[in-house]
């Protein structure tokens, strides 16, 4: 039970510096949590290098149609930080450069940057393999100037990773607001009426799982077949693939953990399922995560905990891949959520 003291710290937790001095202290005695270079040590993987890159993930910009109760970018209508064109400029010239095979644009709601456009027809032409847009879906149906992004993404040949909570309405509301699930069932409509999901189109849409609530995701093959059974004979809609990923402890979560008394039980929860198997494939070992305002970070977690990579090497503007591939990576307690059970990246479980 968590004491009223706990509580109050609550409004503590508001910067990032704050919600990462609470997670390596916070409130268990000396000990009584493992800290994760130690536990990762036992198996000689501290510290934890990268491998090769393979991924460029690029925020662009926190302001989001949507305000979800699990966000880690704590995103909404009201955060003002986007990504600027020179800084889209600078991201470019790595793009045409970079070994890494895939590109990865996030949010908030990346579609809301008013150079979204433009950014994506000069980064289909670097020659990246795998193109990735995380869409919440509504912002299809949020204004009218969207309506037509399921066309742009097909010219484009944007492979969608769609957050969709459940294939039920109550949980998906519940997680991300009254009226979520009906309008991000008519987005995927949408995508599918213009191949997206279907045979012989290569259009890729997959889908992007979180818990609802303070506990790790069940299998991830077995929801896949559970949201492809309930979504195809309730609304006629297909997608490729399922991605689960574990909620880590951070801005909003760490939250509503704190508010609904979780917070122990869900650390501790995380670190008696860790997964030494998962250490060798999370998201941090072939990923450059890159902020709104150009920094890098080992992944977007860390950004969000303004943990900048370990490299004389920090900002878009002066990148290195070779430099960058020599650096050790951040960790801290909250990687505990990315190696417990079957290990979480935003491709969803690693083992």
């Amino acid at each position: 039970m968590l004491t009223k003291s706990l509580k109050a710290r609550k409004d503590d937790l508001s910067s990032p510096a704050n919600q990462l001095k609470f997670l390596s202290n916070g409130i268990f005695k000396e000990g009584e949590l493992p800290r994760f270079k130690d536990k990762i040590a036992e198996t000689g993987k501290f510290p934890l290098k990268p491998n090769k890159l393979e991924i460029l993930q690029l925020n662009l910009g926190y302001m989001c149609n949507q305000v979800c109760s699990h966000c880690h970018v704590d995103a909404g209508p009201d955060r003002k930080e986007i990504m600027t064109k020179e800084t889209m400029q600078q991201c470019l010239e790595v793009i045409k450069t970079t070994g890494a095979h895939t590109l990865d644009l996030t949010g908030g709601a990346p579609e809301m940057n008013p150079n979204f456009r433009w950014f994506v027809e000069e980064a289909s032409k670097a020659g990246i393999k795998d193109f990735i847009v995380r869409s919440n879906l509504t912002i299809i149906l949020a204004n009218k100037k969207y309506h037509d992004l399921p066309e742009f993404f097909k010219k484009h040949n944007v492979h969608i990773a769609s957050s969709l909570p459940f294939y039920k309405r109550e949980k998906t509301d519940k997680q991300r607001g009254s009226g979520v699930f009906d309008k991000s069932i008519k987005a995927l409509q949408m995508l599918n009426a213009v191949g997206y999901a279907q045979e012989g189109t290569g259009l890729k849409l997959d889908l992007v799982y979180n818990p609802s609530g303070a506990f790790l995701p069940t299998d991830q093959a077995a929801m896949e077949h559970d949201f492809k059974v309930a979504l195809k004979e309730d609304f006629d809609i297909d997608f490729n693939n399922l991605f689960a990923i574990t909620n880590l402890p951070i801005s909003r979560f760490l939250e509503y953990l704190i508010a609904s008394e979780n917070y122990e039980d869900y650390m501790y929860a995380l670190v008696e399922a860790y997964n030494p198997a998962a250490l060798d494939n999370v998201m941090c070992t072939n990923t450059i995560s890159i902020s709104w305002d150009g920094w890098l970070y080992d992944c977007d977690f860390n950004q969000m905990l303004e943990l900048k990579v370990d490299s004389k090497v920090q900002h878009i503007s002066e990148y290195n891949e070779d430099l960058l591939n020599d650096r050790n990576i951040i960790i801290s307690q909250h990687c505990y959520g990315c190696t417990a059970g079957a290990g979480s990246s935003c491709q969803g479980t690693v083992t």
